[in-house]
């Protein structure tokens, strides 16, 4: 079990003693989260440390996971699209489709808690399902910098039944939204199998394991592969780079119950990368193993991460938490994690030269990158670990409560 006391020398005394402290007025609160996945992606990883973090300091806490057709998914990652700014045809049969769903979970999943925290769009609904006796918080962990209007104005007309809603940026505030908003910051766990730090052999060992040789610098993208992460165009990016400097490139992506798409983005991306797979330089990991993925993300030389659309991306917080040297995307939540050219560098999300003369550079210059890996660390210690993620928490639910 995750303890608050295990973080004791990674982040002060004084932020534990708050921590317990805010814990107080809560005790004995029955707090629910709801989301669509318990594996792969963020949100998961999340609500794993920090569920048994908010009942190790006095809150019982559960978490409860949406139970969805193939058909349910295939909708709801149409509206995840949606809301960051896709096309979509909004039938009133996908409409009902999702309704149905989410009314159907209610039937067998009793909330007679004290506060409910919903995670994206698939469990947004849920709340009609009920007779609303207690505070109610969407958490939204995606870009809603340009939603589709008609699937916003749907949605919004559940979003007006809660109390609170949380983004991972200020760029997605919601002018036409009268609910409360508030900021907070995901955050990575760092003692977590795939964030705590581990022998250099444990990282060999895992990476030859995986298939990837070690004979050449490694540039590596960790996502789903997901139209967002632009895994195409990494591609491309990276075929600059290889013109100047030989080097590998790896996927090392997963694939989550809730997103029927992946499968369809791995085949695309295989096509592209056809003849580079077949000479070496383009290597698929499958990352299912999470020593794995702390492996290849210490064992690169850069991440990349060329998203278009992006919620916040812990993937970005996972590699600046092991000084690996980021090159992403201007988009989203990236830029509140790297300070441009000191702890990371920002590109616009289609510049391929940019992107390849900034992967070129650290390539180049092992020094400065290493500096920059350090202050990349320190300022994840600061403002992006769990603890100040349950701090944040508390704060909002203790406020919530109050009213």
């Amino acid at each position: 079990m995750v303890r608050l006391e295990d973080f004791r020398h990674i982040v002060p005394d004084e932020t534990l003693a708050e921590i317990y402290a805010r814990a107080r007025g809560l005790y004995g609160k029955h707090i629910v989260h709801v989301n669509a996945t318990y594996q792969g992606g963020g949100v998961a990883e999340i609500l794993y440390s920090l569920v048994q973090l908010m009942n190790d300091v006095g809150i019982d806490a559960g978490w409860r996971i949406l139970h969805g057709s193939q058909q349910f998914f295939e909708i709801t990652k149409s509206f995840h699209n949606a809301l960051q700014g896709a096309k979509l045809n909004l039938t009133e049969k996908k409409k009902q489709t999702y309704l149905q769903v989410n009314d159907n979970f209610s039937k067998f999943t009793h909330i007679q808690h004290d506060c409910v925290i919903v995670h994206d769009p698939q469990p947004l609904s849920l709340i009609r399902a009920y007779r609303k006796r207690q505070p109610w918080i969407w958490r939204c962990h995606i870009d809603l910098t340009n939603p589709h209007e008609e699937l916003w104005d749907f949605l919004k007309g559940f979003l007006l039944k809660y109390n609170q809603i949380v983004i991972s940026s200020d760029k997605y505030l919601k002018e036409d939204l009268p609910v409360d908003q508030r900021l907070i910051f995901p955050a990575i766990n760092p003692l977590s199998q795939k964030n705590k730090d581990i022998p250099e052999k444990t990282i060999l060992e895992h990476v030859t394991k995986a298939g990837v040789p070690t004979d050449k610098p490694v540039i590596t993208q960790v996502s789903r592969l997901d139209p967002w992460k632009d895994p195409e165009g990494v591609i491309d990016v990276f075929k600059v780079v290889k013109e100047k400097v030989d080097c590998r490139l790896v996927f090392c992506y997963n694939v989550a119950s809730d997103d029927p798409e992946g499968l369809q983005i791995y085949r695309k991306v295989q096509r592209k990368a056809n003849k580079l797979i077949n000479t070496g330089d383009i290597v698929f990991v499958v990352g299912n193993n999470e020593t794995l993925v702390n492996s290849i993300q210490r064992f690169s030389n850069v991440i990349i991460q060329k998203s278009i659309r992006e919620g916040f991306c812990l993937c970005v917080t996972e590699a600046l938490w092991k000084g690996t040297p980021v090159v992403a995307s201007n988009v989203g939540g990236i830029p509140s994690q790297i300070d441009d050219g000191q702890s990371g560098f920002l590109v616009e999300p289609h510049d391929t030269e940019g992107f390849a003369e900034r992967i070129i550079h650290v390539l180049k210059n092992p020094d400065e990158a290493k500096a920059v890996g350090e202050k990349a660390k320190e300022t994840v210690r600061q403002k992006f670990l769990i603890t100040r993620l349950l701090s944040d928490y508390l704060d909002m639910l203790n406020a919530i409560m109050k009213q």
